[in-house]
């Protein structure tokens, strides 16, 4: 059985040895590398593609939820903080779990039987322990992770992009160019300069005038592909 890769992130060594120290008795799992910041956690996220991160919330020059917020695939995460607030808006937002530092052995065993079980049912669904790809989205002082299998439509707002997910809508401030390149483009499709949207969730396809295409997306909102995309899309779509 191919081992969970677990990169752990904690500007304190301490916190970094007792996350090792506490994953000895888990054969499946192995700690590929550490991180001191998010700077050095970005090169090692990209270099090692691990399934686990464990992430400490506050580190100086940038927090925990600035890395994810930054990454185009998000792994897995289980939060460390010495902070009830931010472990509790890291549970409240759907992280995996968190754990609040010093953590006891049976609350990391808790955390730990959260992932496996996670993993489990993934597999069953799937046929693979691959990590769904989802996003880490910052809307104002709320952040969550979105599935991005659930967004079915992204559209600029000046300089925001607004999200609409099966769960939720979320207006972020990034640029639809930016949050383009943190989506799948084997899924998701860039209609024309305002939109993006999921094939998935296309329901119509229909010629209009100037050789452009309506699109009708989940149920009931249109879409127009304009004419200069039209000729992408139609081969984008046979793929």
């Amino acid at each position: 059985m191919q081992k969970i890769q677990v990169l752990i992130i904690d500007d304190e060594r301490a916190a970094r040895e007792e996350i090792r120290r506490a994953l000895q008795p888990y054969a499946d799992y192995a700690v590929a590398g550490e991180a001191r910041n998010v700077q050095e956690a970005l090169a090692l996220i990209q270099e090692l593609q691990p399934g686990l991160l464990f992430l400490d919330v506050q580190m100086p020059g940038a927090s925990g939820f600035e890395l994810l917020a930054g990454l185009t695939e998000v792994p897995d995460v289980i939060f460390t903080t010495a902070y009830d607030t931010y472990a509790v808006q890291a549970f409240d937002n759907n992280a995996l779990d968190y754990l609040l530092k010093p953590f006891r052995t049976e609350r990391f065993a808790q955390a730990m039987e959260k992932h496996r079980t996670k993993v489990r049912e993934r597999a069953a669904l799937s046929g693979s322990t691959v990590p769904d790809k989802q996003l880490f989205i910052k809307d104002g002082d709320q952040c969550f992770f979105l599935r991005q299998n659930d967004i079915y439509l992204v559209e600029s707002v000046n300089n925001y992009a607004r999200i609409f997910s099966v769960n939720k809508q979320a207006l972020i401030k990034t640029s639809l160019n930016q949050l383009e390149e943190r989506l799948d483009p084997a899924v998701f499709f860039r209609a024309n300069r305002y939109q993006l949207v999921h094939g998935r969730y296309i329901t119509d396809i229909v010629a209009i005038d100037g050789d452009r295409l309506q699109l009708t997306v989940r149920g009931n909102i249109t879409v127009i592909v304009s004419s200069r995309q039209a000729v992408r899309f139609k081969q984008w779509n046979k793929m």
